[in-house]
């Protein structure tokens, strides 16, 4: 069974995000093992310098680094990164399942960052980046869409009629 984290800065505060994230694990429970991994996000003043966000960005991915699993795969989700179509992650992910069988790759974790998003080494340093949308999210609704996506890529690769 697939390994998958999703390894998020910030923790889910409202109700309806908690809840919907919490139906999509059950879901993908019949297809991988899934771990949600929170992180703190950095304290900032109300209007933060560039230098302050700078700093907080650099403390979060020094947090990201200490909890990612070993042997993994990151895909740093971040607006610059490329946009891939539901089929195209399917895809994706199917690859990626291929070559852990071997051992090689135990888990293919998903970073989202905070309200200032990552840290560029973080980025730099990722397997992939990945962009929901040019759009702007609040990171709370990205995590719940990647986790439907990451569902709906399982979906396609099992060829059900979810994905119309």
């Amino acid at each position: 069974m697939q390994r998958i984290t999703l390894l998020c800065v910030g923790k889910l505060k409202e109700k309806f995000y908690a809840e919907a994230a919490a139906e999509y694990a059950k879901r993908l429970s019949r297809y991988c093992k899934l771990e949600i991994i929170e992180l703190p996000e950095e304290r900032l003043s109300e209007n933060p310098s560039p230098a302050q966000i700078g700093a907080a960005l650099a403390k979060e991915a020094e947090a990201v680094r200490r909890k990612l699993p070993p042997s993994s795969r990151v895909a740093a989700l971040c607006v610059e990164g490329r946009l891939r179509s539901s089929e195209e992650l399917a895809r994706t992910m199917a690859a990626w399942a291929l070559g852990a069988e071997g051992g090689l790759e135990k888990r293919l974790v998903f970073l989202i960052g905070g309200s200032f998003g990552l840290h560029e080494s973080l980025k730099a340093e990722a397997w992939t980046t990945l962009s929901m949308s040019p759009m702007t999210f609040p990171h709370h609704l990205a995590r719940v869409m990647l986790l439907e996506q990451i569902y709906r890529a399982y979906q396609i690769n099992a060829g059900t009629r979810y994905h119309k």
